[in-house]
């Protein structure tokens, strides 16, 4: 039998202790190739996007970026193990997900078994879902208060307060933010559903609006209205739109 082809790695912590443990185990399984470590989720964005690894070592709680935002800025072909202290829920999420995870303090043949699981994933060319698996380990009740997305080389964080509206395009969603937008990889029902409802409306199939961001409801044409939101851009709003906003509205 031939031996597995060689997989690169990338190793994500912002804890040099915790990143040298994982450097040496991983050492001693065969046939992976450490591409880099990082020790912030800016630096595992750019990191992955420039080494292409198959296989990323994750941790959960981070500065500047946590490893959900990561996770939803990677390519989806790259296996991800996150590696996390003990958190119930999360784990949980996990667990249902089918999302591959170890837990601190680990051992050399959990880190073993953790990379035979990722390839065979990688083998599969199973992907995983980022916001499922974000939204499944967010503790029930709470909401997003900021949205991450790619914008070429560099990572745009936009707080919620600046989020105007989000439009459907195809298999992405375009953030309005201060005049610019912004293309993510996700559904605008998936985004929806993570966003505190009486914050943001979904006003019509493909749009979404923050309730502060909107200045005014004008009629469009028999029985139809726009928004107009107060940079002066205008939202369709469906009738089950309309009626959502008349009542948060009062």
């Amino acid at each position: 039998m031939s031996a597995a082809p060689e997989v690169g790695v990338l190793i994500v912590d912002d804890e040099e202790p915790a990143r040298t443990i994982l450097r040496d185990y991983l050492g001693r399984v065969g046939g992976v190739r450490i591409l880099g470590e990082c020790a912030n989720g800016f630096e595992a964005v750019r990191a992955a996007g420039e080494l292409s690894p198959g296989i990323v070592f994750l941790d959960i709680e981070m500065p500047k970026l946590n490893g959900f935002e990561v996770l939803e800025l990677l390519e989806p072909v790259i296996a991800v193990v996150f590696v996390t202290a003990y958190d119930e829920h999360a784990v949980k999420a996990f667990d249902v997900h089918a999302v591959d995870y170890v837990l601190k303090p680990y051992s050399p043949e959990r880190i073993t078994a953790a990379v035979a699981r990722a390839r065979e994933r990688l083998g599969r060319g199973q992907t995983l879902s980022a916001s499922t698996v974000a939204a499944a380990a967010r503790p029930e009740g709470t909401w997003l208060t900021r949205v991450v997305v790619r914008d070429g080389a560099r990572v745009q964080i936009i707080p919620l307060e600046k989020l105007d509206a989000v439009e459907a395009q195809d298999d992405y969603v375009a953030l309005k933010t201060e005049g610019k937008a912004f293309l993510k990889a996700q559904t605008l029902a998936s985004l929806a559903a993570a966003l505190d409802p009486k914050r943001f409306v979904r006003v019509h199939r493909s749009h979404l609006v923050r309730i502060d961001a909107l200045a005014r409801i004008e009629p469009f044409g028999s029985g139809s209205h726009v928004g107009i939101l107060h940079d002066g851009s205008r939202v369709p709003l469906s009738r089950e739109g309309y009626a959502r906003l008349k009542e948060l509205l009062g």
